[in-house]
């Protein structure tokens, strides 16, 4: 690991960015500013710590912060959705606040209106020796592997169960012929 580096703090203030994009140009600042402003909330950067809940809220926040600024733009619900390749519905959900990530890009662009939108981050060089991105590599590898082994486990918890309920339905039914066999031998040995 990497120990005696300096950490510096970058600062990117949003304060300059239109809140209502008048043409692509500042459509893109708006929705930059809104990604960017939202993705270092500290809510996020606990939220996406995750590798397997990353890929989904990266995704999710891009998502919501294109759709706000091209409402904010005058885009229609329609329009948004050809745009950015999303159903009415979900982005309805995520401009109303309804969803989580929603809910986070609609609070940055209310501190982006009000001119306190400055994002403050930690900028520390990235110097990995061979050994710390093998060991990354092998963490990755290891989380998908408990992914796919926590899958099994339930595929096989749920087979186990329908091996028990089927066994039940067996042996109730062995019980049954028994019982059977067993009054058919005492008819016998009466007669």
């Amino acid at each position: 690991m990497v120990s005696n580096l300096s950490i510096e703090e970058v600062t990117i203030d949003f304060t300059g960015v239109p809140t209502i994009p008048t043409g692509k140009r500042n459509l893109q600042k708006l929705e930059l500013a809104l990604i960017v402003g939202t993705l270092y909330s500290p809510e996020v950067i606990e939220l996406i710590k995750d590798p397997v809940e990353r890929a989904t809220w990266i995704d999710s926040l891009a998502i919501a912060a294109g759709a706000l600024a091209r409402q904010k733009a005058g885009y229609s619900l329609r329009q948004i959705a050809e745009e950015l390749g999303r159903s009415e519905v979900s982005l309805r959900a995520h401009l109303s606040g309804k969803t989580k990530v929603g809910q986070l890009v609609l609070k940055t662009y209310e501190r982006l209106v009000r001119g306190e939108l400055k994002v403050v981050a930690p900028f520390t060089p990235l110097i990995h020796s061979q050994r710390e991105m093998e060991l990354e590599d092998r963490l990755r590898q290891l989380e998908l592997e408990k992914l796919n082994c926590q899958e099994s486990l339930s595929h096989l918890s749920e087979e186990l169960s329908k091996v028990k309920a089927e066994l039940e339905i067996v042996k109730r039914s062995l019980e049954e012929k028994e019982k059977v066999i067993s009054e058919i031998k005492e008819i016998l040995k009466s007669v």
